[in-house]
């Protein structure tokens, strides 16, 4: 039997709510149903130790899981999993940590795994930045960082070892110093078992960390023919055409589109504000070049595209022999693969500027995804 511990007995005081963060909305769903969501399938009995204050919402959030209930909180997180861990029925216990929502399904059974080998297991990450430890302001030393991790939740571990470090920390006045599970059980038992985690498995700290995970933007530029030319550029891409397109810039249609959807998804300014036609810097600039800056901006953001797709209304010049090498050029600036790169194009059957042939309409859409 598997018993899993949602410790949410915190106020969230670094997030400056004036509630629970783990009652907070997230994408339509309060924080803690996501983790509930996720252990619910996996372990036998659900218990969330929580304040007082926070437990008529809780058990609101607990009705689909009748494995599910609410056990007293403490002053700390580990004074919380203590109070769960007298009421565990379970051989394995799983602590979560209930404001980390994005815990997938393989994270937790690879938990489960490492316990039933070895005993434990503990969700981390290996140090991707140079790690030092401090003494008054300054670096003391420097540990390679090839065995330096971050550690996430679940952490795993036989009920019956973790309850006994739980009862010696007690007992030693030392539990209200430890952080985690793992530091307990490394301390009165043995050393813990990592096991690979997930960068996506982050946990909920602050209120720019509410930010949606994904963004959408929408971006639709239109240009005329009428330069004198035998080609138009499309994503990079000349395509033979009796005239060419009117712009101050190379008239890449296409890719003004994309990147006023990458903006507007970033909630940045349109491509008029950072490249106007008014500046001679951008008279027949290669949209391609833009569409790098445009690229830097939206990754100040932390941001970067995960999907794009792009819709080409126009009557001339034929279109479909280019589209692959259209969608290979945007991958590549974009960082994407071509299957997340969609392009369709069509006539407007006549009608309008377009069906007349006297120019093109792009409209775009991109989907942007959270990077730290």
């Amino acid at each position: 039997m598997i018993t899993a511990i949602l410790p949410a007995g915190g106020s969230g005081e670094r997030t400056g709510f004036s509630e629970n963060k783990i009652l907070r909305p997230l994408n339509g769903l309060p924080v803690l149903s996501y983790s509930l969501s996720a252990f619910a399938e996996e372990a036998d009995e659900l218990l969330i130790p929580c304040r007082k204050e926070d437990e008529e919402a809780i058990k609101k959030l607990l009705l689909p899981y009748p494995h599910a209930r609410t056990v007293e909180g403490g002053a700390t997180r580990a004074e919380s999993v203590f109070h769960a861990l007298q009421e565990a029925k379970g051989d394995i216990v799983l602590v979560h940590d209930a404001a980390r929502p994005f815990v997938t399904k393989n994270i937790i059974q690879n938990c489960i795994e490492s316990v039933k080998k070895y005993g434990s297991g503990v969700c981390s990450l290996p140090a991707t930045d140079t790690t030092v430890l401090a003494r008054d302001g300054c670096i003391a030393a420097v540990p390679p960082r090839n065995i330096v991790f971050t550690v996430q939740t679940p952490q795993g571990f036989l009920t019956d070892a973790l309850r006994s470090a739980f009862y010696q920390a007690q007992a030693a006045g030392t539990l209200p110093s430890f952080t985690d599970e793992s530091g307990i059980y490394a301390q009165y038992v043995a050393p813990p078992r990592l096991f690979p985690g997930e960068k996506g498995n982050r946990k909920l700290t602050f209120a720019e960390d509410f930010l949606p995970a994904e963004r959408v933007g929408f971006g639709v530029d239109t240009h005329a023919f009428g330069k004198e030319q035998d080609y138009i550029t499309l994503a990079g891409v000349k395509i033979p055409s009796k005239s060419g397109l009117l712009a101050h810039s190379d008239g890449d249609v296409l890719v003004h589109a994309v990147m006023d959807a990458l903006l507007s998804a970033a909630g940045l300014r349109d491509i008029g504000y950072y490249f106007p036609d008014t500046d001679a810097r951008f008279s027949g600039a290669d949209s391609m070049e833009l569409l790098k800056e445009v690229m830097r901006l939206i990754g100040e953001q932390h941001l970067a595209p995960k999907n794009v797709s792009v819709s080409v209304l126009a009557e001339r010049p034929r279109l479909s022999p280019y589209i692959e090498a259209m969608k290979a050029n945007l991958s590549a600036a974009l960082s994407l693969s071509p299957s997340e790169v969609g392009i369709a194009a069509g006539t407007n059957e006549k009608l309008g500027y377009v069906g007349e042939g006297r120019g093109i309409t792009v409209c775009a859409t991109a989907l942007l995804k959270r990077t730290d």
